[in-house]
């Protein structure tokens, strides 16, 4: 069979998506999973957009070994000279040259010609190609593009050096069929396409970039660029998940293959999600709460049967157990280090420790405790693992005729023990403000949202919590059953965050 290249841009275009915001150490922690995951290419970001970006993009190529490390830049000597700079370590190193090719694009934006872009593709492809010998080249906004020229620039850049060629449909616009004659006449009519790989990169805004991949690939197309859960720009990208598992499961249909690990996928969509603050919705296809959930009688009749009458994939393909172990108070530590490795995780002794005690004090809240709730709890204690400020204790009085109060206590860098109250115009707002007058980080919350993690009035409650300093926005996640401890935890890593950056930044 074909294997086609997978393409992981979550750590570029993912992050592009506007709320998502990852330090360096996050970044690496997510490299090191798509690493495990088993995809071709690494995306890594944009170097010359930061300082930051581009000591991700260099400690990533430094560290991953197996995947190729790519780094973006503009048809611009400068961006891909600080392209290389972040990547020249790499043991796969890869330089991305993107440049538009659509009137609307040179008309508006650009304010230049079309043999002007050409030449430009060209002279920027080979100074890449002075670097590295593998060179990738997009056409920006080319379903917006007269088929013709497209031929043009990609015959123009393989003849430079670049040895992928990648058709973005930028804006989402882009219907499967039209899509799929673009990638039809690209193979049949630039003379030397056989010295490249054909990719695609495509955008959902109206739902269809998982399609247009799809019918690309059935159209020859041998890479295609993708991000876990579907993030990016406006309404993201197609999604990683959905594009290996389609390949996967309709190998009658396609008869291509992926050197994607399946099994990875769910554990490697939850750190994404966890990272981010992007919540992955239940009716997400492969990694969403309800994609192996069935509630239908008929359904459920015929899953008992024979799981294949209502399942076409099998959910350990995926990494999610099969069947539901209920876990309680009278577990004990071996019991949760199974359904731990099950769910795939495998934490060291004292990680486990610390989880399992989590687990009994959560045990002594819940009658059952899911795997979602286990999920939320390992996530939950790995936001602790590495903070300046730890919140201690908590205690908060409010209620329709009294004055919310909040009184903290929380944990200082040194071991200090430091304490302070507040009054709020409710129970979370004086909380922070309690917090606020300890750590004393100058910061606006923008955004508070809090979900149930599972059913029940005894459910885990998950904040998500956004603030801003500086202009850049730090993510906060928390988890407990009472929703004013997940609002102060929340808090509290959001600000831990924010401390690191500013440490990092001197």
């Amino acid at each position: 069979m074909d294997r086609v290249i997978i393409f992981d841009t979550t750590l570029r275009d993912g992050e592009q998506a506007a709320g998502g915001t990852l330090n360096i150490q996050e970044k690496l922690g997510i490299a090191h999973q798509l690493e495990k995951l088993g995809v071709d290419v690494i995306e890594a970001g944009f170097p010359i957009s930061s300082a930051g970006d581009f000591e991700a993009v260099r400690l990533i190529a430094n560290e991953i070994k197996k995947p190729v490390v790519c780094a973006l830049a503009r048809a611009h000597p400068d961006d891909i000279d600080r392209a290389w700079a972040a990547v020249k370590e790499a043991k796969h190193p890869r330089i991305h040259v993107f440049l538009s090719a659509s009137d609307i694009h040179l008309l508006y934006q650009l304010k230049k010609s079309r043999q002007q872009i050409l030449e430009m593709s060209r002279n920027m492809v080979a100074r890449a190609k002075g670097y590295c010998q593998d060179i990738e080249f997009s056409p920006m906004d080319a379903s917006r593009t007269e088929a013709e020229y497209i031929y043009q620039v990609l015959e123009a850049v393989i003849g430079a050096g670049a040895t992928t060629v990648n058709i973005p449909d930028t804006v989402g616009y882009a219907i499967p069929d039209e899509f799929g004659d673009l990638i039809s006449g690209i193979l049949k009519n630039v003379p030397n396409i056989k010295q490249a790989v054909v990719s695609v990169h495509c955008h959902n805004d109206l739902g269809l970039a998982v399609a247009n991949s799809l019918e690309s690939v059935r159209q020859g197309a041998r890479q295609v660029e993708c991000t876990i859960n579907g993030i990016g720009e406006r309404a993201g990208n197609a999604s990683l998940e959905e594009i290996v598992m389609a390949i996967k499961t309709r190998q009658d249909l396609f008869n291509l293959t992926t050197g994607v690990d399946t099994t990875q996928i769910y554990k490697t969509s939850r750190l994404v999600s966890e990272l981010t603050g992007f919540l992955v919705q239940p009716n997400k296809a492969i990694v969403g709460a309800n994609a192996f959930r069935h509630e239908s009688g008929i359904h459920q009749d015929g899953v008992i049967k024979m799981p294949i009458t209502y399942e076409i994939m099998n959910p350990k393909t995926v990494g999610i157990p099969a069947s539901s172990l209920v876990l309680g108070k009278l577990s004990g530590r071996h019991a949760f280090k199974e359904r731990l490795a099950e769910l795939g995780y495998s934490l060291s002794e004292e990680d486990l420790s610390r989880a399992f005690a989590a687990f009994k004090e959560l045990a002594d809240k819940k009658r059952e405790i899911t795997d979602k709730d286990i999920e939320s709890l390992i996530a939950q204690e790995q936001r602790t693992t590495s903070e300046d400020y730890h919140l201690d204790r908590l205690q908060v009085s409010c209620g329709d005729r009294g004055i919310p109060t909040a009184a903290v206590r929380l944990v200082g860098p040194d071991g200090q023990v430091l304490a302070d109250a507040a009054l709020g115009t409710g129970p979370v707002d004086a909380v922070c403000k309690a917090i606020n007058k300890i750590v004393k980080v100058p910061n606006d919350l923008t955004e508070f949202s809090v979900k149930s993690v599972t059913e029940g009035i005894d459910a885990i409650g998950e904040v998500l919590i956004r603030i801003e300093s500086g202009g850049i926005t730090y993510t906060g996640r928390g988890a407990d059953t009472d929703i004013i401890v997940a609002s102060a935890k929340a808090y509290m890593n959001a600000l831990n965050r924010l401390l690191a950056a500013k440490k990092a930044a001197g």
